[in-house]
């Protein structure tokens, strides 16, 4: 899947690196259902059997790559790819035909239409491979880039949940957006 610059692949296990630090960066904690740190086995071991099959794993995990074009010999271009995040459709509902989404972008890469571009790709896959009716995401209240990267997607404001999350701070909300098919 790829549109501009950036791709969405299967995750290799080239990428346990990459996974590993996503999933243990205490600062995105907040934003999702994490509260202890993933061991390279545990990850290794998920890498190793995840089926990608949505219907048997109930998610799929998607890598998001970002190719940055880069002058060759004598002018010519040639594109190299970089990790730069994940997407995410987990939480899937084969009966109801809906999936929560989750999508991070390395710090470095926010800000580039990165975010936007693989959202738009994920959300393509959801409607013509998978056939859903529709996708979901929770989205902390005081996250304006997060809000405006889904709102700008297409997905609408559904609920402002009230103290959704413990956060360091307290309690955070998260607004449940939702976007249909």
């Amino acid at each position: 899947m790829m549109a501009d610059n950036v791709t969405l692949r299967a995750m290799e296990p080239e990428d346990l690196d990459f996974l590993y630090n996503i999933e243990n960066n205490i600062a995105l904690w907040d934003v999702g259902t994490a509260n202890v740190p993933f061991s390279r086995y545990l990850l290794h071991d998920y890498l190793a059997n995840a089926s990608g099959d949505i219907y048997t794993d109930k998610q799929v995990r998607l890598i998001i790559e970002q190719r940055e074009a880069e002058a060759g010999q004598a002018g010519a271009e040639r594109s190299e790819a970089r990790t730069v995040g994940l997407a995410d459709l987990t939480a899937f509902d084969p009966r109801n035909l809906r999936a929560e989404v989750g999508i991070v972008v390395r710090q470095d890469s926010r800000g580039k239409g990165v975010g936007h571009q693989a959202l738009a790709q994920l959300t393509d896959y959801a409607r013509r491979v998978l056939h859903l009716h529709q996708l979901y995401a929770y989205v902390d209240a005081a996250n304006e880039v997060s809000l405006q990267l889904f709102r700008g997607a297409g997905f609408r404001d559904a609920a402002r949940l009230k103290d959704w999350v413990q956060t360091a701070d307290g309690w955070g909300d998260v607004v449940l957006m939702q976007y249909f098919f």
